[in-house]
Parts: C-alpha cells; sequence; structure tokens
C-alpha cells in the first residue's frame, strides 16, 4: 500500500512481433524501439540466415569489388517535403552520392534530348513526345506524386489501365521508346499497371519531382545500421508456418526452425513480409483466414526483376559517364548500371543488367552462364570491348518480389491496408512496400503507419 492506500501495480510489458527482417521490419522495430516511452519485449523472425531482404550488396570472389545485387538506390523527395528515409540515412553517417541516367539507347542511337529523338524518329515523334510530357505533368503534379498513395494523396487519374490513358496520337515507335524509358522501374507492362502508377514512374526522371541517390560504399550499409540500432531479439533461419488466436486475445505463430515446430504468442504481430512470402502463410480460423485471403487478392499483383551483374578490367565506361545508368531497348526495356568510380583509384568497373517484368520471369528459367551469354551482346557499340574483359559474373533473380499495381487498383486507406483482419485481429499488422509505390521509401512509410498505431494503443496490449 502506498499513503493513499491504493495497491501498486506493474504494467504488463507487451510481447510484440515481427514476422520478416527485411527492410520494412527493421525500420519498423527501429521506429517502435525509439518511439514507446515504456518497455516492449521485441522479436524479429526472419526465414532467411540474413536480415536485409532487397537490399543486398555483396562482393565479387576474383576481387572483393562490391556491387548492387538488389535494390540499386533510393529516390530523394526531399525537395518537395519531408522525405524520412534519407533524413535517417544522413542521420546515420552514410555518405549519400547522386545518381543520374545518361538517356535511352533506343535503336542503336543514345537519346538524350528532343534534338536526338527527332534525329532518330523523325519530326513527328518529336511532337508527340513533347505532347505526352505535356500531359503527363498536367495529370500529375510534384505535389500530386509526393502524396501519391497517401490519404491525403490527390489520385490524378482513375485507377485504368496505363496504356489506355495515353492521349493519341502516338506512333508505335515513341510508344516502344516510352516503354523502354519506364519498363525497368514498373517491372511490368503499361498494359499491367495503373495510370497513376505509369505516371510516377516517367515522371521520375524529372528534377522537379524526384532524384535518386546511393549509399558511397554500398546500400546494405543501411541494413547493417539499422541492425546495430536495434535491441529486439533476432531469430535467423526461423519461418512463420501458421498464424492464429493464442490464449486471451494473443496472436499465436508456429515456426519452423532447426529444433522442429514451435509456437510463441505475442500481444500484436506485424506482418513485414512481401506480397510472395505472405502468401505462403496458413492463417487459422476463418474470420482471420478470410480477412487475410482478401487482402492478398487486392494486392497480389506480381511483378519481377532479374539482375546481372559483371566485373571487368576496363576501368572507366568511356562516354557514359563514372557512375549512373542508361536504359536499354534490350528485353522490353531495361536499366544497364554503370558502377565506376566508387573506390578510389578502381582499376576496373562493373555493369549491372536490371531486367524486368515478363522478360525477367521467362529468363531466370535460363542457367547463370546463359544469362550472361544473352545480355553482353545488348551493351551499345561503345562498351563493346567489354564483352572480351570480363572477369567474373554474377545472377540475382527476384521473381515476384515487387508490386505492379502498388495499392491495388483501387487503393485502401491506410488503416484499411495496414489492418486487414480490424475486427478480429485488431492487434495484426502488415507492412509492405508494395502497399505504396514498391520502393524503400515506401516500405519505410508504411512502417510509420504502423508504428504510429502501436505506440496509441500500446496500453491496450
Amino acid at each position: 500500500m502506498d499513503s493513499q492506500g491504493a495497491k501498486k501495480t506493474t504494467r504488463r510489458i507487451p510481447r510484440i512481433g515481427i514476422v520478416g527482417g527485411g527492410p520494412g521490419g527493421l525500420f519498423t522495430a527501429l521506429l517502435l524501439e525509439q518511439g514507446v516511452d515504456r518497455p516492449i519485449n521485441l522479436t524479429i523472425l526472419e526465414a532467411s540466415s540474413r536480415l536485409g531482404g532487397k537490399v543486398l550488396t555483396p562482393r565479387f570472389k576474383s576481387n572483393p569489388v562490391r556491387y548492387e545485387a538488389g535494390a540499386a538506390e533510393f529516390y530523394d523527395y526531399s525537395t518537395l517535403g519531408e522525405d524520412s528515409l534519407k533524413a535517417m540515412v544522413r542521420s546515420m553517417g552514410l555518405h549519400l552520392v547522386g545518381l543520374s541516367g545518361s538517356g535511352v539507347h533506343f535503336a542503336g542511337r543514345l537519346i538524350t534530348n528532343l534534338d536526338d529523338l527527332e534525329q532518330q524518329l523523325g519530326k513527328g515523334s518529336r511532337n508527340q513526345m513533347a505532347h505526352f510530357d505535356t500531359w503527363a505533368r498536367s495529370a500529375m503534379t510534384p505535389n500530386d506524386f509526393f502524396m501519391a498513395g497517401t490519404d491525403q494523396g490527390v489520385h490524378s487519374a482513375p485507377a485504368i489501365r496505363f496504356d489506355k490513358s495515353i492521349p493519341n496520337p502516338i506512333s508505335p515507335d515513341l510508344g516502344r521508346y516510352i516503354e523502354t524509358m519506364i519498363h525497368s522501374d514498373l517491372a511490368t507492362h503499361a498494359s499491367t499497371t495503373t495510370t497513376t502508377y505509369g505516371l510516377q514512374n516517367y515522371l521520375m526522371n524529372d528534377p522537379a519531382y524526384m532524384r535518386l541517390y546511393r549509399i558511397f560504399g554500398g546500400n546494405e550499409q543501411l541494413i547493417e545500421c539499422l541492425a546495430a540500432r536495434i535491441s529486439a531479439r533476432v531469430l535467423l533461419s526461423t519461418r512463420v508456418l501458421e498464424v492464429g488466436t493464442g490464449i486471451a486475445g494473443r496472436i499465436q505463430l508456429v515456426l519452423g526452425c532447426a529444433n522442429g515446430r514451435e509456437q510463441e504468442e505475442f500481444d500484436a504481430i506485424v506482418l513485414a513480409l512481401p506480397m510472395d512470402a505472405l502468401k505462403q502463410l496458413t492463417f487459422r480460423g476463418n474470420h482471420l483466414a478470410e480477412a487475410m485471403e482478401k487482402h492478398v487478392r487486392h494486392h497480389d499483383h506480381p511483378a519481377h526483376y532479374l539482375r546481372v551483374t559483371v566485373l571487368t578490367d576496363i576501368p572507366c565506361c568511356l562516354n557514359f559517364g563514372d557512375d549512373g545508368y542508361l536504359m536499354l531497348d534490350a528485353f522490353d526495356g531495361c536499366c544497364l548500371y554503370l558502377e565506376v568510380g566508387r573506390e578510389a583509384g578502381a582499376d576496373h568497373s562493373v555493369l549491372g543488367w536490371l531486367i524486368g517484368g515478363q522478360s525477367a520471369e521467362q529468363m531466370s528459367l535460363l542457367d547463370d552462364e546463359e544469362l550472361v551469354t544473352a545480355v553482353l551482346p545488348t551493351l551499345p557499340d561503345q562498351l563493346s570491348q567489354v564483352k572480351d574483359r570480363v572477369i567474373e559474373s554474377r545472377v540475382h533473380r527476384w521473381v515476384g518480389a515487387v508490386s505492379a499495381v502498388p495499392g491495388g487498383w483501387s487503393p485502401l486507406s491506410e488503416a484499411m491496408r495496414h489492418r486487414p483482419a480490424a475486427k478480429t485481429h485488431p492487434n495484426l499488422l502488415v507492412v509492405g512496400d508494395y502497399l505504396y509505390d514498391s520502393t524503400l521509401n515506401g516500405a519505410l512509410e508504411s512502417a510509420e503507419h504502423v508504428v504510429g498505431w502501436l505506440t496509441a494503443h500500446l496500453d491496450t496490449l
């Protein structure tokens, strides 16, 4: 008893589980630990043997040279408003380097402006391109671009196919040129995504809408910094098999690990998984199973990536700059990254092909050697000598790893996106870039929403 005769009580420490140790899960863990005003028991469960998901910066075997095997860049929205990801990266003391493109290598010529386009495709195509660009900017302003995906966002175009909204006339050649520009960013075709998402991936080439950057020394440093700042219990090589109702309103997980099947119960669960992994979970109970099946059905629009990277003994990439990218008209439009100058005094260069969409899905069935043989002939003439100067090659397959229609054809409110079974399982939340824009920025925005809800409801857990 205290001086007033009231019995002292000790608040129970809530147990929160985060399923998935990729960027979304790590963002959620860090923001949650930073945002709570009381102790929590936090666990991260990761099926693989590493943290980081699609952020991966390995080294070649023959030479310890780093290269990006997953997410190659970050999106910079800081000129339009608050950019949480850029602020977080900077707060960790990481050095940022701008990333820019050299143009589109189309039909054997590098096109960097309207004059180049006119010389290659004619004056009619130039006029059509100018008209298309004017339409795109009027359909989505920089502010619309910045707010897209949020409850406050202005959906400047209806949820229809991107190819159906493009104004006429567009010649077949110009249509292929525009598709080449944006195909690897979409990881799908204009006929299988929304007007909003198509506009975003076209306008991102304009600095007025967005800029790109990378982390000097490798993007995976972000993952290392996140992991170092988190005190949560981390269980690697631990796959969540089933999700169901536990005792007293808790959520029960059935785990597959080295010791066989185990069970753990939590007061709240955050499923920070890509869609292809989320679909593999079994949800017990009719209400939960129906709610999660509806969530998956709404958001399941798989898009695909394939990364083929080669190390060469050529120290520079001639006329294409030291560190950037250009688009190629091969494989329906792919991105060629020129990873040069990432280390002082480098006597090598790294070239990486990012192939997207149906081409990536089909080509992923080829073995590594066949893939390298397929990509090398697509190099522009100025880089043709690379074909005979390859020291080592690597292939990374990301089939089904991103969304072709982030948020779905008819985006739900942020609350409905993140708590798909709110009526029966209010403490089951989801985090994912597929809810916003298939970027790390979207993953962080999703994590911010979930952490805001959890911190506001911590006393009810």
